[in-house]
């Protein structure tokens, strides 16, 4: 099991990419860390989710004045 927005996820064995994009995430909105380390967007489809791993996902929202 993957530990992603601190909730249980099967996605062992997933590359990163496939992982955002069956979820519906949109890839240019938000930053991906994994074990406390930042993914750079053109490594999503190299990495691949593990047993252990705690992924954070955040997005960004705009505003401000």
């Amino acid at each position: 099991m993957v530990k992603i927005n601190g909730e249980s996820v099967d996605a062992a064995g997933q590359t990163l990419a496939e992982y955002l994009s069956g979820n519906n995430y949109i890839i240019e909105g938000i930053a991906v860390e994994c074990n406390e380390k930042i993914i750079p967007k053109q490594k999503y489809s190299e990495y691949i989710l593990s047993d252990g791993d705690i992924v954070e996902i955040v997005s960004f929202v705009g505003g401000g004045q």
